[in-house]
């Protein structure tokens, strides 16, 4: 198996050495580089009042950290606290010193599904995210009649991918994609063209949700799996499968 980790900064990182360590070849090429938004001003106003705080990423939760910790500002304690996964949820229950509940499935649609989220109208909700993404939980939360605030705690760069990079993707085999949100996936499309993109969507790609599955076979992709979360034992665990499945079908 030789992956292709389009995970930013650390959490790429460890994925790949947990491929080669299951043997397989791993390359890592992020497509997105996250800084803190330093332009941030925290409504310490809104952050007090607010009834339901949902962070959609460790990043989010980080930055928000460093930006409290700068802005000499503290978390409601009589707030409920989300996360869209367990290891975000992990991240905001160190945070905030509070019990945090996430969905077993890492997507906003599970996350909208938790009791917590049942009855919103009239709540302050913030949201934590970067600069874009998520917009699903926003508009379901403001239909059923929450007050939904942004707080945009990094900002997300996108690195475009150097000339040869197919070339090289291809030269080295790579059969596996791993891909972890709908906007990186249309910015990896918009940038390959012509015989590059046919080889590309007949790989193998890993995305963490139903939703990302649906728009990458809108997009030409036929072998997609979804993953059921963005974690990366969660896609680590779906990579075991897979390579499991192969080596089965090689001894037929």
């Amino acid at each position: 198996m030789r992956v292709l980790v389009t995970r930013p900064e650390n959490q790429g990182a460890e994925l790949c050495s947990l491929i080669e360590k299951m043997g397989g070849i791993a390359l890592h090429q992020p497509l997105i580089d996250i800084q803190d938004n330093v332009q941030l001003v925290v409504d310490d106003t809104l952050l007090q009042r607010s009834d339901i705080i949902i962070a959609v990423s460790q990043y989010a939760v980080y930055a928000f950290q460093r930006i409290l910790i700068h802005q000499q500002l503290s978390l409601p304690s009589s707030c409920i606290y989300l996360g869209v996964g367990q290891k975000t949820a992990h991240e905001l229950s160190k945070l905030s010193q509070q019990n945090v509940n996430y969905p077993t499935v890492s997507d906003s649609e599970h996350l909208l599904a938790l009791p917590e989220l049942a009855e919103v109208s009239g709540k302050h909700v913030i949201i934590l995210r970067g600069n874009g993404g998520r917009e699903l939980i926003h508009e379901q939360l403001c239909e059923l009649g929450a007050d939904v605030q942004y707080l945009e705690t990094y900002q997300r760069r996108y690195l475009p991918l150097k000339p040869d990079a197919l070339t090289q993707w291809r030269t080295m085999g790579i059969d596996t994609l791993i891909v972890t949100s709908g906007e990186q996936l249309e910015f990896l499309l918009s940038q390959v063209s012509g015989p590059d993109l046919s080889w590309l969507t007949q790989q193998q790609l890993l995305v963490p949700s139903e939703r990302i599955a649906t728009l990458a076979m809108t997009k030409g992709f036929n072998n997609v799996t979804n993953t059921q979360g963005a974690s990366n034992s969660t896609i680590f665990a779906a990579l075991q499968r897979l390579e499991i499945g192969l080596n089965n079908d090689q001894q037929k």
